[in-house]
C-alpha cells in the first residue's frame, strides 16, 4: 500500500465481508469484445491503477477529495450560522451617553469649563454640567433636591458636613482613590474628617486654615515684632491698643473676647480648644479645658487693659480700615481686605502656639458624590479625575486667573509650589498641623444647619460671660449641653 495513506487499511477478514466483496461483476460490452481501454498492461484497469495512484482508502472511508468537500461544506455551513447570528442579534450598543450635574458656590462656569472640557475629551459618553449656587441656605437646598430625587450628582459641601450628610453621601470606591494614596496626598486633618467606617466620602477641592494677619504699618509705629507665642500675642496686643482720653478703643490691638462683632469668632475660639488640648470628637469630657480656654479669650475684651470691645467695627471692616493690629482670618478674606480697603498693606504669620503647638484650624470645601445619583458609576470617574495632581494644578492655575492666587492647595505634595506667593503660603503650611472643629463661620449651612445650631450655643456662651458676668465653669457646662443635643440629632454620641 502507498506510505501516502492516511488510515491503515482493516484486515483481510474485514476485506471479504466488505460491501466491495458482494458486489455484482462488471458488464461486458455487448458486441463480445473487451474493452482494452480500460486495462493496463499487467492486467489492471486503468481506474484501478488511478485509485492505487490516489491512495484512495480502504471501502468505508473518506477519501482525500471528498473529505475536502465535506471540510468545506462544514466551513460553509459554520459562515453561515455565524452570519445569522450575527444578522439575529442585537448590534452592539455604544457606551451610554449621561450627564453628570455638579454643583459648586464659588468659581464661575467660565472658570471651571477648561477643566470639564479635559474630562469629556477622555470621557466621550459623559457631559458634564457646572452650577454656581447661591450661598445662602445652600446646604437646606442641597439635601431638599437630593431626598426629592433631583439634586445633583457631584456636589461641593464643607468639611464639617459629614454627619449631617451620611445619607446623602456615596464612598468612594478605591477605583476613585484608595486610602493610601488619599493619606499620601492630602493633610491627616482631611483624612480625619472625610473617612467614615474606613471610607471615604470626598475629594477635598482646596484646602485654608485659620492664619493671623497684621498691618505692619501699626507694628512699625508701636516699636513691637510679630508675635509667635500666645504670652507674646497678649503683650503685643496690648501694646499696639491705642485709647482715647475717655478710654474708648481707637486703635484695636487684637480682635477677641466677643463674639458678635468677631468675624470668624467660633473658628478663633475652636483654635483655642485645639491647642489647649479639648478633644473634638469627645467634647464634653474636656471641661476643664474648654473653661480655660474660654476664660482667656474674653479676657481680651475685660478690665482696663482691654483690647478689644462689644462697640468696635466688625473685625474685618476695622482691619481694612487700619483700625485693627491683628486679626485672624482665612485665606478669602484677603480679597475680603483689599476690596475694602485696596491700598491697605498688610501681612499673612501663623498663628501663634501655645507651648510650641502650632496646631491651627482647617476650613476647606469638598466635592462628593449623591447617594441618590443614578449615575454612580460616571460620578465615580469624574471624582477619579478630580483626584489627580494634574487636575488640581489645573484647578489652581484657572482660579487664579481672575484674583491674586488661587484656590490653595489641598494637596500636600503641591504645597511648596506656593512658597512664591506670601499670601496663601501661610495658609497651606500650617496644613501638616491643622485640626477641624464643628464650630466653624461661613459655610451658609442654614439656619438648623450643624455649624449654626454648634455656633449658637458657642455664642450663648460668650456672651453670658461678658455680658452676664457668668463663670466660664458654668458657660462650659450649658455649652456641653447644647453641643450633645446638637450631635444626637445627627446619630453622633460623645
Amino acid at each position: 500500500m502507498d506510505e501516502n495513506v492516511v488510515y491503515n487499511p482493516p484486515d483481510q477478514a474485514n476485506q471479504q465481508n466488505s460491501p466491495a466483496a458482494d458486489a455484482p461483476a462488471e458488464q461486458v460490452p455487448s458486441d463480445g469484445q473487451t474493452d482494452i481501454t480500460n486495462q493496463t498492461t499487467d492486467g489492471q484497469t486503468a481506474d484501478e491503477t488511478a485509485a492505487v495512484e490516489d491512495s484512495a482508502p480502504p471501502p468505508g472511508m473518506l477519501g482525500g477529495g471528498l473529505l475536502k468537500k465535506v471540510l468545506i461544506g462544514v466551513a460553509a455551513i459554520v459562515i453561515i450560522i455565524i452570519i445569522i447570528i450575527i444578522i439575529l442579534l442585537p448590534k452592539g450598543q455604544q457606551a451610554k451617553h449621561v450627564t453628570l450635574q455638579w454643583w459648586g458656590l464659588w468659581e464661575d462656569s467660565s472658570t471651571m469649563q477648561p477643566i470639564i472640557s479635559d474630562f469629556e475629551k477622555a470621557h466621550p459618553n459623559i457631559t458634564v454640567e457646572y452650577t454656581k449656587n447661591d450661598p445662602d441656605q445652600y446646604l437646606d437646598r442641597l439635601q431638599t433636591r437630593i431626598q426629592n430625587g433631583n439634586g445633583p450628582d457631584i456636589f461641593i459641601y464643607h468639611n464639617t458636613w459629614l454627619p449631617a450628610l451620611t445619607s446623602d453621601l456615596s464612598p468612594l470606591s478605591t477605583d476613585v482613590i484608595t486610602p493610601d494614596t488619599f493619606k499620601a496626598a492630602y493633610y491627616p486633618v482631611m483624612q480625619q474628617d472625610l473617612t467614615q467606617n474606613g471610607a471615604l466620602y470626598g475629594i477635598p477641592q482646596e484646602g485654608d486654615s485659620l492664619a493671623l494677619f497684621v498691618n505692619p504699618s501699626l507694628f512699625e509705629a508701636a516699636g513691637v515684632q510679630v508675635p509667635s507665642s500666645w504670652d507674646d500675642f497678649v503683650k503685643a496686643a496690648k501694646q499696639l491698643t491705642v485709647k482715647d482720653p475717655s478710654g474708648k478703643i481707637k486703635t484695636a490691638g487684637a480682635a477677641l473676647g466677643t463674639y458678635d462683632n468677631i468675624n470668624h469668632a467660633p473658628d478663633i475660639i475652636s483654635l483655642l480648644f485645639l491647642q489647649q488640648g479639648v478633644q473634638m470628637n469627645d467634647f464634653s469630657n474636656s471641661a476643664s479645658n474648654e473653661s480655660q480656654a474660654l476664660q482667656f479669650y474674653t479676657s481680651f475684651s475685660q478690665g482696663q487693659d482691654d483690647v478689644w470691645d462689644a462697640t468696635l467695627d466688625n473685625s474685618l471692616l476695622a482691619f481694612s480700615k487700619g483700625n485693627l493690629a491683628m486679626y485672624f482670618g482665612y485665606s478669602w478674606d484677603v480679597f475680603a481686605v483689599q476690596k475694602l480697603n485696596p491700598n491697605l498693606q498688610f501681612k499673612i504669620y501663623p498663628v501663634p502656639n501655645l507651648y510650641g503647638k502650632s496646631t491651627t484650624v482647617a476650613s476647606y470645601w469638598v466635592n462628593g458624590v449623591s447617594a441618590k445619583s443614578s449615575n454612580q458609576t460616571e460620578a465615580m470617574e469624574f471624582m477619579q479625575f478630580l483626584a489627580q495632581k494634574s487636575t488640581a494644578q489645573e484647578f489652581y492655575t484657572e482660579t487664579a486667573k481672575t484674583r491674586p492666587f488661587g484656590e490653595p492647595y489641598a494637596r500636600k505634595d503641591l504645597q511648596d509650589s506656593l512658597k512664591e506667593n506670601q499670601l496663601v503660603y501661610p495658609f497651606v503650611s500650617q496644613l501638616n498641623d491643622a485640626g477641624s472643629s464643628f464650630f466653624a463661620s461661613n459655610t451658609d449651612d442654614g439656619d438648623t444647619g450643624i455649624n449654626t445650631e454648634m455656633n449658637s450655643y458657642l455664642q450663648a456662651a460668650i456672651n453670658s460671660i461678658i455680658t452676664n458676668g457668668n463663670a466660664p465653669d458654668a458657660a462650659v457646662s450649658d455649652l456641653d449641653n447644647g453641643v450633645t443635643q446638637v450631635l444626637q440629632k445627627y446619630g453622633q454620641s460623645q
